[in-house]
């Protein structure tokens, strides 16, 4: 029971670790540079609502815009049929987007353009779909012209005003309002219905005093229709002046109307059902009659109302339920009740749902060999059915993909490879509506990069806590590692804290943490790393702060504030009031440890609040400064004055001038009363760029005096700009200048790249250093560069510009580069090296191209990567075409990714040859082809030359090789074929492809095998099970036969009856297609009583044997006459029969001994009987015509012999009485043949 614990325990961990590595996934950075180098499948970032109503007077947009790299290419399908955007003028798509524009400033009729639109976006990594767009042009239709009749209705009756507006697309909004254009009232008693029906639940003699027209509000051309008004006409049992009636404590009866129970005027009867989709608004509706008119009340059975989500409208004859779930299913009833009784009327509220995501699939990215899955969960009522297409296609009809696995509402991606990328759909579905989400599968091999800035310094406060960030990617996800100080082991555990996204933190930084950290990102392709530096800093403390004091009004107060911060921090403070900063005006003065302000006045007691900060901390301390007046304060206040922006500060003064540094101080203008918050320092210089300002620092409004960092060689002038909450003020004006003395550089230029522009040369290109880094006068740059890996020198040369090009360079050849910058007083440190490369070039031919043929069905083509690339190889081109003899198929390409070197095609032709061109491709373009044929055939055969004795069956084939121009418009898409026909004889199968459905069903391979008056036909096809066929053939005299077939394995037909020596046409199609005109074969049946054989006295072997034969023959007869010359005889017969009966193999009944012997001339030889006719008919049908190589022999397509034992048939009679012509040796060798 344990182990059995244990197993279960061990089996759903490793279960769990198998689930998180599918779901682990990687994620591409948001970094703009990683985004535009990665390849990227397309995805739909905008497109129009499913339901689209577009105003008819206006251009029409159906938008539709994709992201993806490389940039997607859109088209469009209108009604499932594929949408020709350049057929139509008045149709255009716009640049860079799928957003389609249809242009009516030339006329035309939106109308035509009503219908259902989907947008394709497709790069070479997939196509993603938008969803099924229905275009509908708003319609305002006229109310039909009526004549309504004087309505004449009895005081206290119910009565229904119809409105029956027209028709309008999206439906128009309906109100009541009289014919002088007056809204009518509405109260309990008269209402409109959600229908746009008016209600009057008892009809008062009031009601006569106007009329009622129902109006028709239409949204998109603003327009009001307006119907033909009611006019109302009441009976009235007590027809007096309404005021005499208004004070009267009941009016119905004092007018003689008889109060009644209430009824249900909508809906009717006590009951009724409602379905309602879930996330939309229910909207129940009770309207009753009665006198007095009724009240309605609203209850849920079995619960109570959601009160969160219900509403009561219409005089409570509405009950509005928003956003309906599920759980809002049941039976609602409204209570309709007057003094005279009550009525209740149940509904019943089913909620369905259209589909909704549970699992809405997102973007996968993996490496190769990773694992993933795709989830696409949905939910409604009914339940949706998932539907997966992949690149627009069913998944069911894509070539497949053996890492793919499809499990329902999940794929599951197994060692994905690259090349497997795609954009997937998934289509949700339910009577109700349809879901439909793309998600794109890409499978990239990226080596490890990091993101962050090279050479960081981090600086942070003993004992804090910091993180030193090390972003990073790849793919397959690398492994990253932290080092300090080059030490080996990696960085882990007690005061260190390792994030998934590279990031290493330190709970509590100490003084032994300084140091340099290195972070490396490692895997299967590289590694990458970077240096983080790492510097402790001593905490800003106030060691004394200011302490509450009172003073009187007029005397001199110092408020302390001494600090002890780190040396190396810039140290700023900063004094507040009433936590506001503080103005440092005449009467005060700050000192490095204080604050002394002179002369106190009432205005000064508050909180003051010295704070001091550097870039990583601060410190605060406060006070209370208390003012005792002499004079009693006034007991009126000033009215607030106006604030405006400060005035500009003045009289600037440079001191302490140094090398590096100069004092800059200043007057501050009037604040316009609103504090200044801050100064900005500008500076201009007069040799690079004269003239224009540039911000050089920043300082808090507290301060008048600055120091200001310098760089040499620049002829400074400075102003000084004031801010307030308001805004600021003018610059003040200018500075006296102060030029710094020059130096040599301090840095040298960023950006430094090295890139070919011709195969011949490298372009050295760097970002220029700006007028305060130069540093002294004549600035130029030292480039240097030679090969990587070369023990040659340093070329170098001197520029003043920012790019320098080296000619005559070896194609693709890295080198090392150096640019250094250097003025009159000296060179910058000495630079990096950066790594170029030389010029790209077409590359060689792939370095070997192997094709295999493993069977009929598929052809592996491997290849090898360029002997000499010449760069980098950014792909394959192979293109190919199928050919038969001197026939050829059409030039096909396909485009692989430059890891790619295998490729396996699928044949759709098993008895054609394929010849393939294959070139490799650099940047600069493709390079030469390397040309291979795929091998013939396993059933391709050496024709066999006609027969010249024997009459011969003709079959002609008719093959027709098609090529299509489709030109498509907006309904329909026409097709033109060019036909070549090329016809083979005395061939005994034909074969022909014919295309019959869009899904590539086609029937080839259709063959004809004919005797004199019959023929068998078979094709081969790849139909589903269960097809049906018609085999149609027609005579040279125009006479159709067809014959169903029904469907079997393999597919065949026996013509019987035929006419000998007949040509026939035949066409095979599926039963629910037609013949097409082109797409027959044509076969000729043999004579009566010949074979369809090659005659076998044309081959060699048989001439040969049959002179030998002959030879002995000859040989025989001169023995023969020698022996009659001396009288002798020759026992012929005897010997023969000795032979027969010692090798009955030896036995030839065809020949005639008979000739020999003149005393045997009335017998008959052996092995023969003579027939009633006289003729001498053999025992034996063989011959050696007969097992020639002519015949009804066929070949199967493995190369196997299907033939059949003919009978030969004898043209000329036997004569009883030969022995004359046996004498000829000539006879006699005709009669052994």
């Amino acid at each position: 029971m344990v182990m059995q614990q244990y197993l279960l325990t061990y089996t759903g961990v490793v279960f769990a670790l198998y689930l998180h590595h599918i779901i682990r996934a990687i994620e591409v950075p948001l970094d703009p540079n990683i985004q535009n180098e990665l390849p990227q499948p397309p995805t739909i970032t905008k497109q129009s609502v499913k339901d689209y109503i577009v105003d008819p007077r206006d251009n029409i947009f159906i938008d539709c815009e994709a992201k993806g790299n490389p940039i997607p290419t859109f088209s469009w399908t209108r009604n499932g049929k594929f949408f020709n955007v350049a057929k139509d003028p008045k149709v255009s798509m716009q640049r860079r987007s799928g957003t389609l524009v249809i242009d009516f400033r030339g006329g035309g009729r939106p109308e035509d353009y009503e219908g259902e639109y989907q947008c394709s976006a497709r790069n070479e990594y997939g196509t993603a779909l938008s969803s099924k767009i229905l275009l509908q042009v708003s319609r305002s239709p006229l109310w039909p012209k009526e004549h309504l009749d004087l309505v004449e209705i009895d005081e206290g009756s119910p009565l229904t005003l119809k409105c029956n507006p027209p028709p309008g697309l999206p439906p128009p909004v309906v109100f009541w309002m009289s014919s002088s254009m007056e809204p009518i009232h509405q109260d309990k008693r008269v209402s409109q219905g959600q229908n746009g029906d008016l209600y009057f639940s008892n009809v008062m003699l009031q009601d006569a005093q106007t009329d009622y027209s129902c109006n028709a509000r239409f949204h998109f051309t603003h327009t009001i229709q307006q119907k033909n008004p009611y006019t109302l006409k009441i009976q009235t049992k007590n027809p007096h002046n309404e005021t005499s009636f208004r004070n009267h404590t009941d009016m119905y009866s004092a007018r003689g109307v008889m109060e009644t129970t209430p009824s249900f005027m909508y809906p009717y009867g006590t009951s009724s059902n409602q379905i309602v989709l879930r996330g939309v608004d229910l909207l129940l509706e009770c309207i009753a009659s009665g006198v007095p008119a009724p009240d309605i009340m609203w209850h849920k059975k079995g619960g109570e109302l959601p009160t969160d989500k219900t509403k009561l409208e219409n005089f409570n004859k509405a009950l509005r339920i928003t956003n309906v779930s599920e759980e809002d299913s049941g039976e609602y009833f409204c209570l309709a009740s007057n003094k005279m009784g009550s009525i209740r009327h149940t509904i019943s509220v089913r909620v369905k749902a259209a589909p909704y995501w549970l699992d809405e699939p997102q973007n996968l990215i993996l490496a190769p060999a990773e694992d993933g899955r795709l989830v696409c969960r949905a939910n409604g009522n009914p339940k949706p059915t998932i539907q997966w297409l992949v690149n627009g296609e069913p998944i069911e009809s894509a070539p497949p993909n053996p890492s793919r696995e499809v499990a329902g509402d999940t794929i599951v991606f197994r060692d994905t490879q690259i090349g497997s990328s795609a954009v997937y759909q998934c289509n949700a579905s339910n009577e109700h509506g349809y879901l439909l989400a793309n998600a794109f599968v890409s499978v990239l091999d990226v080596p490890p990069r990091i993101l962050a800035p090279r050479n960081q310094l981090i600086k942070v406060i003993q004992y804090n806590r910091t993180r030193l960030d090390c972003p990073f990617f790849g793919s397959p996800i690398p492994t990253l590692r932290w080092f300090k100080n080059g030490q080996g082991s990696a960085l882990d555990g007690e005061n260190y804290q390792r994030h998934e996204n590279g990031s290493l933190e330190i709970n509590m930084a100490r003084k032994e943490d300084q140091g340099i950290y290195t972070c490396v990102a490692t895997n299967i392709l590289g590694k990458a790393e970077n240096q983080v530096r790492l510097e402790i800093k001593d905490p800003t403390r106030i060691v004394r702060g200011p302490e509450d004091l009172i003073v009187k009004r007029g005397s001199l107060v110092r408020l302390d504030c001494r600090i002890k911060h780190d040396s190396t921090l810039k140290l700023t403070v900063t004094w507040l009031k009433d936590d506001t900063p503080l103005y440092i005006g005449n009467r005060m003065k700050k000192e490095d440890d204080g604050l002394i302000i002179y002369g106190v006045a009432e205005k000064d007691q508050g909180d003051y609040t010295c704070v001091a900060s550097t870039e990583l901390d601060k410190d605060s301390a406060k006070a209370f400064l208390t003012v005792l007046a002499v004079v009693s304060a006034p007991t009126n206040r000033m009215t607030a004055l106006p604030k405006e922006r400060p005035e500009r500060p003045r009289d600037l003064e440079l001191t302490d001038l140094a090398e590096r540094s100069v004092r800059l101080t200043w007057i501050p203008g009037d604040d316009n009363n609103s504090p200044i918050t801050d100064y900005v320092v500008q500076f201009e210089e007069d040799k690079f760029q004269p003239g224009l300002w540039h911000n050089h620092s920043r300082y808090p409004g507290s301060v008048n005096s600055a120091v200001l960092r310098l760089s040499p060689y620049v002829n400074y002038q400075f102003r000084v700009i004031a801010v307030n909450e308001v805004g600021s003020s003018l610059p003040s004006l200018p500075s006296e200048r102060y030029h710094t003395i020059g130096a040599s550089p301090e840095i040298n230029p960023t950006g430094v790249q090295g890139a070919g522009t011709q195969k011949n040369n490298m372009e050295i290109t760097w970002t220029p250093l700006n007028a305060t880094q130069a540093y002294g006068p004549n600035l130029r740059y030292i480039v240097k560069w030679r090969q990587r890996e070369s023990r040659e020198s340093w070329s170098n040369e001197t520029v003043r510009t920012t790019r320098h090009v080296v000619w005559n360079t070896p194609i693709y050849v890295p080198y090392e580069i150096k640019v250094q910058a250097e003025n009159d007083f000296g060179r910058a440190p000495e630079p990096d090296v950066i790594i170029g490369y030389s010029g790209e070039d077409l590359p060689s031919v792939p370095r070997y191209f192997r094709i295999r043929q493993p069977n009929l069905e598929t052809i592996t083509l491997e290849w090898g990567h360029p002997e000499h690339p010449n760069g980098i190889i950014t792909g394959y081109n192979l293109r190919y075409q199928a050919f038969n003899g001197t026939k050829t198929g059409r030039t096909l390409v396909e485009t692989f990714s430059p890891n790619q070197t295998r490729f396996t095609l699928q044949r759709t032709d098993p008895i054609s040859r394929y010849r393939f061109f294959l070139r490799a491709r650099t940047q600069v373009g493709d390079g030469e082809s390397i040309v291979e044929e795929s091998p013939a055939p396993l059933n391709e055969a050496t024709p066999t030359p006609a027969a010249t004795s024997l009459p011969t069956t003709t079959v002609s084939l008719t093959s027709t090789t098609t090529i299509a121009t489709t030109t498509t418009t907006a309904a329909t898409t026409t097709t033109t074929v060019a036909s070549t026909t090329t016809t083979t004889e005395s061939a005994p199968t034909a074969t022909i492809k014919q295309d019959f459905a869009t899904n590539g069903s086609s029937i080839w391979n259709v063959k004809a095998f004919t005797n004199s008056n019959w023929a068998n036909i078979t094709w081969s096809h790849n139909f589903s099970a269960g097809t049906d066929f018609v085999v149609e053939y027609i005579t040279s005299n125009n006479t159709v036969r067809s014959i169903p077939v029904k469907a079997q394995t393999p597919s065949s037909v026996q013509l019987a009856d035929l006419t000998p020596g007949m040509t026939y046409q035949l066409w095979v199609f599926p039963k629910w297609s037609s013949p097409s005109e082109n797409s027959y074969i044509t076969f000729t049946t043999s004579s009566a009583y010949t074979k369809n054989h090659v005659d076998i006295a044309t081959q060699g072997w048989f001439i040969g044997l049959m002179c030998a034969i002959a030879l002995l023959v000859l040989i025989l007869l001169i023995v023969c006459f020698i022996k009659r010359s001396r009288g002798g005889k020759y026992p012929v017969r005897e010997k023969v029969e000795v032979l027969d009966h010692e090798d009955h193999k030896v036995d030839d009944p065809s020949f005639d001994y008979r000739s020999l012997e003149s005393d045997e001339d009335n017998k008959e030889p052996p092995g023969s009987h003579t027939s009633l006719d006289g003729t001498i008919k053999q025992e034996s049908d063989d011959s050696l015509v007969d097992y020639g190589e002519g015949g009804e022999g066929q070949f199967n397509e493995d190369g196997s012999f299907i033939g059949q034992y003919t009978v030969k048939k004898d043209k000329e009679e036997t004569e009883g009485n030969e022995s004359s012509e046996a004498t000829s040796p000539v006879n006699a060798i005709y009669s052994l043949a």
